[in-house]
């Protein structure tokens, strides 16, 4: 089988695709045919080792997985002796935010892993796009308490999550505001918003609108430059750590003082966030934007694409089937 490899963190010029032994299961194991996956910001992580302190998750010094992903959709085509809740044949989807190995055309997954049914009303490729940034926006949200009619800024509208995020939003009765980029006009447009702003023309921080709640859905703000959008006790919101980091040391501020603050959404077990998704994509009320999709040879162009920070959506990765 075709399957990524690289011996320690570091660029794409170093990611191989190489040919290696089907992986036999072991007794708590499925063995996936993988159809698709992703190539995402948790995988650059994977992949590049940064922030530093990701290795402390994915394998320190050295990378625990040979192989990057972490996401997948495809068809259990063998198992273990031990396996109950799955049959071969069953096709499935799942996401582990530590690694799976899952740039592959066969994986070995636990089946007390987060691995789940996948939704028979979508494809293997939307399968796919429906895991990692929708499962960072579910907890974008659990962290915090979003009513009906709560008016919320989202900065980032062609993100995986923050295009998920706004999904998720509306299902709760928000009133959205979100950014887009001039060329994804006809990606979000028919997202049921309060107001688009197209952030290459205007500054989103510029407005005079007062939110409930800021989601910079791409790490690209800081919270000194949303603050005056927030109404008092208004909430900020961010996908990454922030300018040198002050997200976590403001969220923790935050906990002992009243007014506008910082919440860090620490991300809770895929194993809640898949299956109220999955719900969701059942009741036909969520679906993932996909931006481009590469073959499995073609996943150094997907990974080089991706780290550009220009995507607009999911970049998706298919195996030969």
């Amino acid at each position: 089988m075709k399957t990524t490899f690289r011996k320690n963190y570091s660029s794409t010029d170093a990611l191989e695709i190489r040919e290696a032994p089907i992986p036999q299961p072991q007794e708590n194991e499925v063995l996936v045919k993988v159809k698709a996956t992703t190539v995402n910001r948790t995988d650059e992580g994977v992949l590049l080792g940064k922030p530093f302190i990701f290795r402390f998750f994915v394998g320190f010094p050295k990378p625990r997985l040979s192989t990057t992903g972490t996401d997948f959709s495809g068809v259990v085509v063998d198992k273990g002796s031990d396996v109950s809740n799955f049959k071969i044949g069953d096709e499935v989807y799942g996401f582990l935010d530590t690694g799976l190995g899952t740039h592959a055309e066969y994986v070995c997954v636990a089946a007390d892993k987060p691995i789940f049914r996948k939704p028979d009303t979508i494809s293997h490729e939307a399968a796919a796009a429906s895991l990692e940034g929708a499962h960072y926006a579910y907890f974008f949200l659990e962290r915090v308490k979003i009513k009906p009619g709560d008016r919320v800024l989202v900065n980032g509208a062609t993100g995986a999550i923050g295009n998920a995020a706004i999904q998720l939003l509306l299902h709760r009765g928000a009133k959205v505001t979100f950014t887009y980029p001039t060329d994804s006009y006809e990606k979000v447009k028919y997202l049921p918003a309060e107001r688009m702003i197209d952030y290459l023309k205007e500054d989103f921080t510029e407005q005079s609108e007062l939110f409930d709640f800021v989601f910079d859905a791409v790490g690209k703000s800081s919270f000194g430059a949303c603050k005056h959008l927030l109404k008092p006790g208004g909430i900020y919101i961010s996908s990454e750590l922030g300018p040198n980091g002050e997200n976590i040391p403001l969220s923790i501020m935050g906990l002992f003082k009243k007014g506008k603050r910082v919440v860090f959404p620490f991300p809770g077990s895929p194993k809640v966030s898949i299956p109220a998704i999955r719900e969701l994509i059942e009741q036909g009320q969520y679906a993932p934007l996909i931006d481009r999709v590469y073959a499995l040879d073609d996943i150094g162009e997907a990974f080089d694409y991706m780290l550009t920070g220009q995507k607009r959506g999911n970049v998706v990765v298919t195996t030969n089937f």
